[in-house]
Protein backbone atom coordinates (compact mmCIF):
# COMPACT_ATOMS: atom_id res chain seq x y z
CA UNK A 1 0.00 0.00 0.00
CA UNK A 2 0.90 3.29 -1.01
CA UNK A 3 5.14 4.55 -1.30
CA UNK A 4 7.19 1.86 -0.12
CA UNK A 5 10.63 2.21 1.12
CA UNK A 6 13.36 1.07 -1.49
CA UNK A 7 16.14 0.35 0.60
CA UNK A 8 17.68 -2.04 3.11
CA UNK A 9 16.76 -1.09 6.71
CA UNK A 10 18.97 -1.96 9.04
CA UNK A 11 18.73 -2.55 13.07
CA UNK A 12 21.08 -0.73 16.11
CA UNK A 13 23.22 -3.30 17.82
CA UNK A 14 26.29 -2.66 19.99
CA UNK A 15 27.94 -3.95 16.47
CA UNK A 16 26.05 -2.04 13.85
CA UNK A 17 29.40 -0.63 12.34
CA UNK A 18 28.33 2.43 10.79
CA UNK A 19 28.95 4.67 13.22
CA UNK A 20 28.58 2.63 16.46
CA UNK A 21 32.47 2.72 18.07
CA UNK A 22 32.29 1.53 21.50
CA UNK A 23 33.08 3.91 24.96
CA UNK A 24 32.87 1.90 27.91
CA UNK A 25 32.99 3.03 31.39
CA UNK A 26 34.59 6.67 30.41
CA UNK A 27 32.89 9.78 29.16
CA UNK A 28 36.39 11.04 27.88
CA UNK A 29 36.35 8.83 24.71
CA UNK A 30 35.07 10.33 21.92
CA UNK A 31 35.55 8.19 18.98
CA UNK A 32 32.19 7.65 17.44
CA UNK A 33 30.86 8.10 13.83
CA UNK A 34 27.58 8.43 12.37
CA UNK A 35 24.87 6.28 13.43
CA UNK A 36 22.56 5.33 10.04
CA UNK A 37 19.97 3.15 12.10
CA UNK A 38 17.86 4.42 9.39
CA UNK A 39 14.23 3.26 10.58
CA UNK A 40 15.65 1.19 13.36
CA UNK A 41 12.98 -1.02 15.78
CA UNK A 42 12.58 -1.08 19.15
CA UNK A 43 10.82 -3.89 20.53
CA UNK A 44 8.94 -4.79 23.81
CA UNK A 45 10.77 -7.81 24.01
CA UNK A 46 12.58 -8.44 26.98
CA UNK A 47 15.95 -9.31 25.72
CA UNK A 48 15.92 -5.48 23.88
CA UNK A 49 16.09 -3.17 26.39
CA UNK A 50 16.29 -0.27 24.58
CA UNK A 51 14.14 2.80 24.79
CA UNK A 52 13.02 5.82 22.34
CA UNK A 53 14.09 9.58 23.61
CA UNK A 54 14.16 11.21 20.47
CA UNK A 55 11.97 11.43 18.43
CA UNK A 56 8.50 10.56 20.10
CA UNK A 57 7.17 8.18 20.31
CA UNK A 58 9.27 6.15 18.29
CA UNK A 59 11.62 7.07 14.60
CA UNK A 60 10.78 4.43 12.86
CA UNK A 61 9.07 4.95 9.55
CA UNK A 62 5.57 4.50 9.45
CA UNK A 63 4.08 3.20 6.19
CA UNK A 64 0.45 2.70 6.91
CA UNK A 65 -2.63 3.12 9.44
CA UNK A 66 -6.35 2.13 10.79
CA UNK A 67 -8.43 4.55 12.49
CA UNK A 68 -11.00 2.06 14.22
CA UNK A 69 -12.71 4.89 15.58
CA UNK A 70 -12.37 8.46 16.99
CA UNK A 71 -10.06 7.04 19.71
CA UNK A 72 -8.39 3.95 18.45
CA UNK A 73 -5.74 3.11 15.75
CA UNK A 74 -2.90 1.43 14.89
CA UNK A 75 0.19 2.16 12.63
CA UNK A 76 2.51 -0.14 11.39
CA UNK A 77 6.12 0.16 9.83
CA UNK A 78 9.79 -0.52 9.38
CA UNK A 79 11.46 -2.95 11.69
CA UNK A 80 8.24 -4.59 12.48
CA UNK A 81 7.33 -1.28 14.21
CA UNK A 82 3.43 -1.41 15.21
CA UNK A 83 1.90 1.72 17.22
CA UNK A 84 -1.58 1.63 19.09
CA UNK A 85 -3.38 4.81 20.14
CA UNK A 86 -6.29 4.98 22.27
CA UNK A 87 -7.03 8.78 22.79
CA UNK A 88 -7.17 9.93 18.98
CA UNK A 89 -2.93 9.82 18.70
CA UNK A 90 -2.30 11.90 21.48
CA UNK A 91 -0.42 9.40 22.85
CA UNK A 92 0.68 5.84 21.72
CA UNK A 93 2.12 2.21 22.76
CA UNK A 94 4.63 0.68 21.03
CA UNK A 95 3.60 -3.08 20.30
CA UNK A 96 5.33 -6.09 20.16
CA UNK A 97 4.75 -7.68 17.31
CA UNK A 98 6.89 -11.07 16.87
CA UNK A 99 8.59 -9.95 13.81
CA UNK A 100 11.33 -7.41 12.35
CA UNK A 101 10.06 -7.67 8.81
CA UNK A 102 9.43 -4.25 7.75
CA UNK A 103 5.03 -3.79 7.63
CA UNK A 104 3.85 -2.12 4.74
CA UNK A 105 -0.21 -2.51 5.52
CA UNK A 106 -2.66 -3.30 8.43
CA UNK A 107 -6.41 -3.49 8.74
CA UNK A 108 -8.75 -3.60 11.59
CA UNK A 109 -12.18 -4.42 11.47
CA UNK A 110 -12.68 -3.28 15.42
CA UNK A 111 -10.61 -1.99 18.21
CA UNK A 112 -9.39 -6.25 18.96
CA UNK A 113 -8.94 -7.92 15.12
CA UNK A 114 -6.41 -6.71 12.99
CA UNK A 115 -4.22 -7.90 10.36
CA UNK A 116 -0.57 -6.67 9.87
CA UNK A 117 1.16 -7.40 5.85
CA UNK A 118 4.70 -6.48 5.22
CA UNK A 119 7.86 -7.54 3.61
CA UNK A 120 9.28 -11.51 3.33
CA UNK A 121 5.12 -12.65 2.85
CA UNK A 122 4.33 -11.63 6.57
CA UNK A 123 1.38 -11.64 7.64
CA UNK A 124 0.45 -11.07 11.48
CA UNK A 125 -3.25 -11.19 13.43
CA UNK A 126 -4.19 -10.45 16.23
CA UNK A 127 -7.66 -10.67 18.46
CA UNK A 128 -7.15 -8.98 21.56
CA UNK A 129 -6.12 -4.91 20.22
CA UNK A 130 -2.57 -5.61 19.58
CA UNK A 131 -1.55 -7.53 22.92
CA UNK A 132 -0.48 -10.76 21.28
CA UNK A 133 0.21 -11.53 17.57
CA UNK A 134 0.10 -14.54 15.97
CA UNK A 135 2.46 -15.13 12.78
CA UNK A 136 0.28 -16.62 10.09
CA UNK A 137 2.91 -16.67 7.20
CA UNK A 138 6.24 -15.00 6.91
CA UNK A 139 9.86 -16.13 5.65
CA UNK A 140 8.72 -16.09 1.93
CA UNK A 141 10.72 -14.18 -0.97
CA UNK A 142 7.18 -11.81 -1.82
CA UNK A 143 6.47 -8.94 -0.09
CA UNK A 144 2.49 -7.89 0.77
CA UNK A 145 2.16 -4.39 0.31
CA UNK A 146 -1.28 -3.79 0.75
CA UNK A 147 -4.25 -5.96 2.98
CA UNK A 148 -8.21 -5.26 2.95
CA UNK A 149 -10.73 -7.17 5.36
CA UNK A 150 -14.08 -6.23 5.79
CA UNK A 151 -15.21 -8.08 8.66
CA UNK A 152 -13.15 -10.43 11.01
CA UNK A 153 -12.84 -13.31 8.23
CA UNK A 154 -13.03 -11.95 4.77
CA UNK A 155 -10.01 -10.61 4.35
CA UNK A 156 -7.37 -10.13 1.30
CA UNK A 157 -3.59 -8.97 0.74
CA UNK A 158 -1.62 -7.86 -2.48
CA UNK A 159 1.75 -7.62 -3.21
CA UNK A 160 4.92 -8.10 -5.46
CA UNK A 161 4.49 -9.65 -8.99
CA UNK A 162 1.16 -9.69 -8.59
CA UNK A 163 0.64 -11.58 -5.56
CA UNK A 164 -3.01 -12.12 -4.61
CA UNK A 165 -3.91 -13.72 -1.33
CA UNK A 166 -7.48 -14.57 0.48
CA UNK A 167 -8.63 -15.68 3.46
CA UNK A 168 -12.42 -16.27 4.32
CA UNK A 169 -11.35 -17.64 8.32
CA UNK A 170 -9.24 -15.18 9.65
CA UNK A 171 -6.00 -15.85 8.51
CA UNK A 172 -5.83 -19.64 9.21
CA UNK A 173 -5.46 -20.12 5.80
CA UNK A 174 -4.49 -18.11 3.07
CA UNK A 175 -5.18 -19.06 -0.46
CA UNK A 176 -3.60 -17.42 -3.45
CA UNK A 177 -6.23 -16.57 -6.04
CA UNK A 178 -5.16 -15.37 -10.02
CA UNK A 179 -4.41 -11.78 -10.64
CA UNK A 180 -3.22 -12.57 -14.02
CA UNK A 181 -0.41 -9.98 -13.87
CA UNK A 182 2.86 -9.68 -12.87
CA UNK A 183 3.10 -6.09 -11.87
CA UNK A 184 3.16 -4.88 -8.24
CA UNK A 185 -0.19 -4.64 -6.95
CA UNK A 186 0.42 -2.18 -3.73
CA UNK A 187 -2.69 -0.99 -2.21
CA UNK A 188 -6.70 -3.02 -1.97
CA UNK A 189 -9.81 -1.97 -1.19
CA UNK A 190 -12.82 -4.48 -0.31
CA UNK A 191 -16.20 -2.63 0.22
CA UNK A 192 -17.92 -5.95 1.04
CA UNK A 193 -17.18 -9.85 0.98
CA UNK A 194 -17.33 -9.99 -2.97
CA UNK A 195 -16.62 -6.19 -4.27
CA UNK A 196 -12.58 -5.25 -4.62
CA UNK A 197 -9.94 -3.21 -6.31
CA UNK A 198 -6.71 -3.59 -6.55
CA UNK A 199 -4.03 -1.33 -7.80
CA UNK A 200 -0.52 -1.12 -8.93
CA UNK A 201 2.51 -0.09 -10.58
CA UNK A 202 2.13 1.04 -14.72
CA UNK A 203 -1.29 1.88 -13.94
CA UNK A 204 -2.59 -1.66 -13.05
CA UNK A 205 -6.42 -1.62 -11.69
CA UNK A 206 -8.03 -5.53 -11.25
CA UNK A 207 -10.92 -5.61 -10.16
CA UNK A 208 -13.29 -8.70 -8.64
CA UNK A 209 -17.15 -8.82 -7.93
CA UNK A 210 -16.77 -12.78 -6.43
CA UNK A 211 -14.49 -12.25 -4.07
CA UNK A 212 -11.39 -12.70 -5.75
CA UNK A 213 -12.43 -15.85 -7.77
CA UNK A 214 -11.80 -14.14 -10.88
CA UNK A 215 -9.82 -10.58 -11.19
CA UNK A 216 -10.32 -8.59 -14.47
CA UNK A 217 -8.17 -6.10 -15.88
CA UNK A 218 -9.84 -2.47 -15.81
CA UNK A 219 -8.22 0.58 -18.30
CA UNK A 220 -6.84 3.22 -15.98
CA UNK A 221 -5.56 5.29 -19.30
CA UNK A 222 -2.15 5.22 -17.42
CA UNK A 223 1.08 3.90 -16.58
CA UNK A 224 2.35 5.47 -13.90
CA UNK A 225 2.36 3.56 -10.70
CA UNK A 226 -0.97 3.36 -8.44
CA UNK A 227 0.04 3.63 -4.87
CA UNK A 228 -3.34 3.90 -3.17
CA UNK A 229 -7.23 2.83 -3.88
CA UNK A 230 -10.21 3.65 -1.44
CA UNK A 231 -14.01 2.58 -2.52
CA UNK A 232 -16.51 3.68 0.13
CA UNK A 233 -19.57 1.86 -2.12
CA UNK A 234 -19.31 -0.89 -4.72
CA UNK A 235 -19.45 1.71 -7.44
CA UNK A 236 -17.60 4.79 -6.24
CA UNK A 237 -13.55 4.59 -5.93
CA UNK A 238 -10.76 6.89 -6.02
CA UNK A 239 -7.07 5.89 -6.67
CA UNK A 240 -3.99 8.00 -6.62
CA UNK A 241 -0.60 7.30 -7.79
CA UNK A 242 2.97 8.83 -9.48
CA UNK A 243 3.42 12.08 -11.21
CA UNK A 244 0.12 13.92 -9.95
CA UNK A 245 -2.06 11.20 -10.65
CA UNK A 246 -5.92 10.49 -9.66
CA UNK A 247 -8.29 8.59 -10.83
CA UNK A 248 -12.04 8.53 -9.93
CA UNK A 249 -14.83 5.86 -10.77
CA UNK A 250 -18.91 5.88 -9.95
CA UNK A 251 -19.41 2.91 -11.75
CA UNK A 252 -17.50 0.17 -10.49
CA UNK A 253 -14.36 0.93 -12.42
CA UNK A 254 -16.01 0.70 -15.91
CA UNK A 255 -14.68 4.11 -16.80
CA UNK A 256 -11.66 5.66 -14.64
CA UNK A 257 -11.58 9.08 -15.42
CA UNK A 258 -8.86 11.32 -14.60
CA UNK A 259 -9.06 14.77 -11.92
CA UNK A 260 -6.88 17.33 -11.36
CA UNK A 261 -4.05 17.45 -9.15
CA UNK A 262 -2.89 21.32 -8.33
CA UNK A 263 0.41 20.37 -6.98
CA UNK A 264 2.38 18.34 -9.07
CA UNK A 265 3.39 15.58 -7.07
CA UNK A 266 3.62 11.69 -6.53
CA UNK A 267 0.27 10.98 -4.55
CA UNK A 268 1.12 7.60 -1.70
CA UNK A 269 -2.29 7.05 -0.38
CA UNK A 270 -5.90 7.85 -0.10
CA UNK A 271 -9.08 7.67 1.65
CA UNK A 272 -12.77 8.60 1.53
CA UNK A 273 -15.34 8.69 4.19
CA UNK A 274 -18.10 8.92 2.05
CA UNK A 275 -18.44 9.41 -1.96
CA UNK A 276 -17.70 13.16 -1.76
CA UNK A 277 -15.09 13.36 0.84
CA UNK A 278 -11.43 11.98 0.93
CA UNK A 279 -7.76 13.15 1.79
CA UNK A 280 -4.98 12.37 -0.59
CA UNK A 281 -1.34 12.03 0.41
CA UNK A 282 2.24 12.52 -0.77
CA UNK A 283 5.95 13.85 -0.04
CA UNK A 284 6.94 17.21 1.90
CA UNK A 285 4.10 17.26 3.77
CA UNK A 286 1.67 16.99 1.05
CA UNK A 287 -2.24 16.82 2.19
CA UNK A 288 -4.97 17.25 -0.51
CA UNK A 289 -8.53 17.65 0.70
CA UNK A 290 -11.97 17.30 -1.45
CA UNK A 291 -15.55 17.60 -0.54
CA UNK A 292 -16.88 16.78 -3.82
CA UNK A 293 -15.87 13.59 -4.58
CA UNK A 294 -12.79 15.17 -6.27
CA UNK A 295 -14.11 17.96 -8.62
CA UNK A 296 -11.95 20.09 -6.81
CA UNK A 297 -8.89 18.85 -4.39
CA UNK A 298 -7.27 21.98 -2.20
CA UNK A 299 -4.43 21.92 -0.53
CA UNK A 300 -4.33 22.04 3.46
CA UNK A 301 -1.43 22.98 5.87
CA UNK A 302 -0.01 19.97 6.81
CA UNK A 303 3.00 21.68 9.49
CA UNK A 304 5.07 18.57 8.85
CA UNK A 305 8.11 18.64 5.97
CA UNK A 306 7.81 14.77 6.03
CA UNK A 307 7.12 12.07 3.43
CA UNK A 308 3.53 10.96 4.44
CA UNK A 309 2.57 7.47 3.65
CA UNK A 310 -0.87 6.45 4.94
CA UNK A 311 -4.05 8.31 5.87
CA UNK A 312 -6.92 6.47 7.81
CA UNK A 313 -10.04 8.93 8.59
CA UNK A 314 -13.12 7.20 10.45
CA UNK A 315 -15.71 10.11 9.64
CA UNK A 316 -15.67 12.81 7.39
CA UNK A 317 -13.94 14.95 10.53
CA UNK A 318 -11.17 12.66 12.48
CA UNK A 319 -8.49 10.87 10.46
CA UNK A 320 -4.84 10.45 11.17
CA UNK A 321 -1.53 10.44 8.89
CA UNK A 322 1.69 8.69 9.20
CA UNK A 323 4.72 8.97 7.52
CA UNK A 324 8.97 8.81 7.60
CA UNK A 325 10.62 8.99 10.91
CA UNK A 326 7.44 8.48 12.70
CA UNK A 327 6.01 11.15 11.67
CA UNK A 328 1.85 11.25 12.93
CA UNK A 329 -0.28 13.92 12.02
CA UNK A 330 -3.88 14.46 13.74
CA UNK A 331 -7.02 16.61 12.93
CA UNK A 332 -10.41 16.43 14.13
CA UNK A 333 -11.67 19.16 11.97
CA UNK A 334 -11.46 17.70 8.65
CA UNK A 335 -8.03 18.91 7.97
CA UNK A 336 -8.97 22.30 8.70
CA UNK A 337 -6.11 22.27 11.81
CA UNK A 338 -3.44 18.70 11.56
CA UNK A 339 -1.56 18.59 14.46
CA UNK A 340 1.62 16.74 14.14
CA UNK A 341 1.94 14.58 17.41
CA UNK A 342 5.76 13.66 16.76
CA UNK A 343 8.19 15.40 19.08
CA UNK A 344 12.12 16.26 18.96
CA UNK A 345 14.19 17.01 16.60
CA UNK A 346 14.51 15.17 12.86
CA UNK A 347 17.85 16.24 12.49
CA UNK A 348 20.82 13.32 12.19
CA UNK A 349 22.69 13.15 15.48
CA UNK A 350 26.02 11.89 14.70
CA UNK A 351 27.44 12.15 17.87
CA UNK A 352 26.88 11.30 22.00
CA UNK A 353 28.68 11.41 25.09
CA UNK A 354 27.48 10.31 28.83
CA UNK A 355 30.15 11.73 31.67
CA UNK A 356 27.87 9.86 33.85
CA UNK A 357 24.30 8.11 33.70
CA UNK A 358 22.80 11.07 33.76
CA UNK A 359 24.46 13.98 31.82
CA UNK A 360 25.24 13.77 28.51
CA UNK A 361 25.01 15.81 25.21
CA UNK A 362 24.66 15.15 21.84
CA UNK A 363 25.58 16.72 18.08
CA UNK A 364 24.49 16.95 14.57
CA UNK A 365 23.39 18.17 11.55
CA UNK A 366 23.53 21.75 11.20
CA UNK A 367 25.35 22.89 14.39
CA UNK A 368 22.97 20.78 16.83
CA UNK A 369 23.91 20.08 20.35
CA UNK A 370 21.06 18.64 22.71
CA UNK A 371 22.07 18.47 26.35
CA UNK A 372 20.05 15.94 29.16
CA UNK A 373 21.10 15.87 32.66
CA UNK A 374 18.35 13.05 33.15
CA UNK A 375 19.94 10.29 31.71
CA UNK A 376 17.70 11.12 28.58
CA UNK A 377 14.40 11.32 28.91
CA UNK A 378 14.48 15.15 28.94
CA UNK A 379 16.71 16.68 25.64
CA UNK A 380 17.31 20.46 25.85
CA UNK A 381 18.76 22.24 22.84
CA UNK A 382 22.04 24.23 23.15
CA UNK A 383 23.33 27.20 20.82
CA UNK A 384 26.41 25.97 19.04
CA UNK A 385 26.86 29.42 16.97
CA UNK A 386 27.70 27.62 14.47
CA UNK A 387 25.55 25.93 10.92
CA UNK A 388 28.43 23.26 10.70
CA UNK A 389 27.40 19.68 10.98
CA UNK A 390 29.12 18.57 13.77
CA UNK A 391 29.77 15.11 13.83
CA UNK A 392 31.79 14.41 18.07
CA UNK A 393 31.91 15.66 21.18
CA UNK A 394 33.75 14.56 24.28
CA UNK A 395 33.60 15.75 28.08
CA UNK A 396 36.17 14.99 30.67
CA UNK A 397 33.55 16.42 33.29
CA UNK A 398 30.22 17.69 33.49
CA UNK A 399 31.41 20.87 32.63
CA UNK A 400 33.99 20.71 30.22
CA UNK A 401 33.80 19.40 26.71
CA UNK A 402 34.68 19.64 23.09
CA UNK A 403 32.60 18.79 19.95
CA UNK A 404 34.22 19.02 16.39
CA UNK A 405 32.79 18.81 12.88
CA UNK A 406 33.09 20.17 9.10
CA UNK A 407 34.74 23.03 8.09
CA UNK A 408 37.22 22.12 10.81
CA UNK A 409 34.91 23.45 13.46
CA UNK A 410 36.13 22.89 17.07
CA UNK A 411 33.66 23.85 19.61
CA UNK A 412 34.71 24.53 23.49
CA UNK A 413 32.09 24.37 26.46
CA UNK A 414 33.19 24.99 30.00
CA UNK A 415 30.13 25.62 31.92
CA UNK A 416 28.56 22.33 30.41
CA UNK A 417 26.99 24.12 27.38
CA UNK A 418 25.62 27.34 28.52
CA UNK A 419 28.17 28.53 26.38
CA UNK A 420 29.82 27.23 23.23
CA UNK A 421 32.83 29.35 21.46
CA UNK A 422 35.07 28.65 18.46
CA UNK A 423 38.36 27.71 18.55
CA UNK A 424 41.03 27.67 15.68
CA UNK A 425 41.87 24.14 14.54
CA UNK A 426 44.69 25.41 11.48
CA UNK A 427 42.08 22.67 9.36
CA UNK A 428 39.92 23.47 6.96
CA UNK A 429 39.05 19.41 6.56
CA UNK A 430 36.26 17.92 8.33
CA UNK A 431 37.18 16.61 11.34
CA UNK A 432 35.17 13.48 12.22
CA UNK A 433 36.57 11.90 15.88
CA UNK A 434 38.21 13.43 19.11
CA UNK A 435 39.65 12.46 21.98
CA UNK A 436 40.58 14.24 25.30
CA UNK A 437 42.52 12.65 28.21
CA UNK A 438 42.12 15.73 30.54
CA UNK A 439 40.66 18.73 30.12
CA UNK A 440 43.85 20.34 28.58
CA UNK A 441 45.19 17.13 26.46
CA UNK A 442 43.58 15.87 23.74
CA UNK A 443 43.27 15.32 19.86
CA UNK A 444 41.00 15.06 16.72
CA UNK A 445 41.09 13.29 13.58
CA UNK A 446 38.93 14.15 10.30
CA UNK A 447 39.61 13.53 6.47
CA UNK A 448 43.07 13.25 4.46
CA UNK A 449 44.89 12.10 7.25
CA UNK A 450 44.45 15.16 9.37
CA UNK A 451 45.24 15.16 12.68
CA UNK A 452 45.04 18.02 15.59
CA UNK A 453 46.68 17.77 19.11
CA UNK A 454 46.05 20.54 21.66
CA UNK A 455 47.78 20.28 25.49
CA UNK A 456 45.85 23.83 26.57
CA UNK A 457 42.44 23.44 26.34
CA UNK A 458 41.89 24.06 22.97
CA UNK A 459 43.47 27.52 23.13
CA UNK A 460 45.81 26.29 20.72
CA UNK A 461 45.70 23.46 17.79
CA UNK A 462 49.26 21.91 16.60
CA UNK A 463 49.14 19.66 13.23
CA UNK A 464 50.74 16.58 13.69
CA UNK A 465 51.78 14.11 10.67
CA UNK A 466 49.64 11.45 10.37
CA UNK A 467 51.47 9.59 7.38
CA UNK A 468 48.45 8.86 5.82
CA UNK A 469 46.10 10.87 3.59
CA UNK A 470 43.15 8.55 4.43
CA UNK A 471 40.34 9.45 5.94
CA UNK A 472 40.50 8.85 9.55
CA UNK A 473 37.19 9.05 11.79
CA UNK A 474 37.87 7.98 14.97
CA UNK A 475 41.15 8.36 17.81
CA UNK A 476 41.27 7.28 21.44
CA UNK A 477 43.93 8.06 23.61
CA UNK A 478 44.47 5.80 26.76
CA UNK A 479 46.78 8.94 28.51
CA UNK A 480 48.85 11.89 27.28
CA UNK A 481 51.06 9.94 25.59
CA UNK A 482 49.34 6.67 24.15
CA UNK A 483 46.50 6.80 21.11
CA UNK A 484 45.21 5.01 18.47
CA UNK A 485 43.21 6.70 15.09
CA UNK A 486 41.55 4.71 12.86
CA UNK A 487 39.82 5.45 9.56
CA UNK A 488 39.16 4.48 5.18
CA UNK A 489 40.85 0.97 4.39
CA UNK A 490 41.32 -0.33 7.88
CA UNK A 491 43.98 2.26 8.90
CA UNK A 492 45.21 1.93 12.12
CA UNK A 493 47.67 4.56 13.80
CA UNK A 494 49.66 4.35 16.57
CA UNK A 495 51.52 6.80 18.98
CA UNK A 496 53.11 6.41 22.40
CA UNK A 497 54.69 10.25 22.44
CA UNK A 498 51.48 11.88 22.35
CA UNK A 499 51.83 12.11 18.66
CA UNK A 500 54.82 13.34 17.86
CA UNK A 501 55.34 10.82 15.44
CA UNK A 502 52.66 8.73 14.21
CA UNK A 503 52.91 4.42 12.97
CA UNK A 504 50.96 2.42 11.08
CA UNK A 505 49.52 -1.12 12.67
CA UNK A 506 48.27 -3.83 10.61
CA UNK A 507 44.45 -4.59 10.98
CA UNK A 508 44.57 -7.26 8.92
CA UNK A 509 40.99 -5.52 6.74
CA UNK A 510 40.35 -2.99 4.13
CA UNK A 511 37.11 -2.11 5.11
CA UNK A 512 36.71 1.68 6.77
CA UNK A 513 36.76 1.47 10.83
CA UNK A 514 34.61 3.80 11.85
CA UNK A 515 35.31 4.00 15.73
CA UNK A 516 37.75 2.85 18.50
CA UNK A 517 38.02 2.99 22.38
CA UNK A 518 41.04 2.34 24.26
CA UNK A 519 40.38 1.19 27.97
CA UNK A 520 43.50 1.49 28.89
CA UNK A 521 47.38 1.59 27.09
CA UNK A 522 46.82 -2.02 25.53
CA UNK A 523 43.15 -2.73 25.96
CA UNK A 524 41.33 -1.64 22.94
CA UNK A 525 38.50 -2.41 20.50
CA UNK A 526 38.00 -0.52 16.67
CA UNK A 527 34.74 -1.32 14.82
CA UNK A 528 34.21 -0.33 11.26
CA UNK A 529 31.74 -1.46 8.27
CA UNK A 530 30.49 -5.12 7.33
CA UNK A 531 30.23 -5.74 11.16
CA UNK A 532 33.79 -5.41 11.43
CA UNK A 533 35.41 -5.73 14.81
CA UNK A 534 38.99 -5.76 16.00
CA UNK A 535 40.22 -6.17 19.72
CA UNK A 536 43.62 -5.86 21.07
CA UNK A 537 45.07 -6.80 24.60
CA UNK A 538 48.56 -5.40 23.82
CA UNK A 539 48.25 -2.17 22.25
CA UNK A 540 29.94 4.71 19.06
CA UNK A 541 27.97 4.10 21.91
CA UNK A 542 28.73 5.95 25.12
CA UNK A 543 28.46 3.62 27.49
CA UNK A 544 28.90 4.90 31.37
CA UNK A 545 28.94 1.19 32.83
CA UNK A 546 28.25 -1.83 31.74
CA UNK A 547 24.52 -1.69 31.52
CA UNK A 548 23.98 2.16 30.73
CA UNK A 549 24.35 3.40 27.21
CA UNK A 550 22.71 5.59 24.14
CA UNK A 551 22.98 5.47 20.61
CA UNK A 552 22.01 7.74 18.33
CA UNK A 553 21.53 8.54 14.68
CA UNK A 554 19.96 9.73 11.56
CA UNK A 555 16.43 11.37 12.00
CA UNK A 556 16.86 12.71 15.06
CA UNK A 557 17.70 8.90 16.67
CA UNK A 558 18.09 8.69 20.45
CA UNK A 559 17.66 5.40 21.46
CA UNK A 560 18.86 4.52 25.55
CA UNK A 561 19.06 1.61 27.76
CA UNK A 562 19.93 0.67 31.28
CA UNK A 563 19.39 -2.92 31.09
CA UNK A 564 21.67 -5.62 30.81
CA UNK A 565 19.82 -8.39 28.10
CA UNK A 566 21.20 -9.07 24.68
CA UNK A 567 21.55 -6.54 22.56
CA UNK A 568 19.74 -7.03 18.61
CA UNK A 569 21.87 -7.97 16.33
CA UNK A 570 21.29 -6.80 12.43
CA UNK A 571 20.63 -9.55 10.27
CA UNK A 572 20.95 -9.44 6.63
CA UNK A 573 18.21 -9.19 4.71
CA UNK A 574 17.73 -8.45 0.74
CA UNK A 575 16.73 -5.48 -0.47
CA UNK A 576 13.25 -4.66 0.12
CA UNK A 577 10.86 -4.19 -2.99
CA UNK A 578 9.57 -0.82 -2.86
CA UNK A 579 9.46 2.59 -4.04
CA UNK A 580 12.35 4.58 -3.46
CA UNK A 581 12.60 7.66 -0.84
CA UNK A 582 14.74 10.65 -0.94
CA UNK A 583 17.64 10.10 1.26
CA UNK A 584 18.67 11.87 4.28
CA UNK A 585 21.54 14.36 4.14
CA UNK A 586 24.57 11.71 3.84
CA UNK A 587 27.74 12.29 5.97
CA UNK A 588 30.55 13.45 4.53
CA UNK A 589 32.72 9.72 3.50
CA UNK A 590 35.06 9.01 0.73
CA UNK A 591 34.47 6.92 -2.00
CA UNK A 592 35.13 3.70 -1.86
Amino acid sequence: MKTRLKTTLSVLSFTATLGLALAMNSGYAGTRLAATPSNTIVTASSSRQWVWQNPLPQGNTLQDFSLVDTNTGFAVGARGTILKTTDGGNNWEILAGETEDDLYGVSFTDSNIGTVVGNFGAILRTTDAGNHWTIQREGISDVLYGVSFTDANNGTAVGSDGLILRTTNGGTNWIQQTSGTTSFLNDVSFTDTNNGTAVGDNGTILRTTNGGTTWTPQTSDTTNNLNGVSFTDANTGTAVGSNTTILRTTDGGNDWSPQNDPIPSDLHDVVFTDTNTGTAIGPVGLILRTTNGGTNWISQTSGSLQILYGVSFVDANNGIIVGFGGEILTTTDGGSNWIVQTRGTKQTVYGVTFIDSTTGTAVGAFGMILRTTDGGSNWVAQNSGTTNQLNEVVFTDANTGTAVGEGGAILRTTDGGNEWNGQVSGTTNLLFGVSFVDSNTGAAVGAEGTIVKTTDGGNQWQPQISGTTNFLFGVSFADVNTGTAVGFGGTILRTTNGGSSWGPQASGTTVPLRGVDFQDANTGTAVGNSGTILRTTDGDVSFTDANTGTVVGDIGTILRTTGSGPTPTPTPRPTATPRPRPTPRARPTPSV
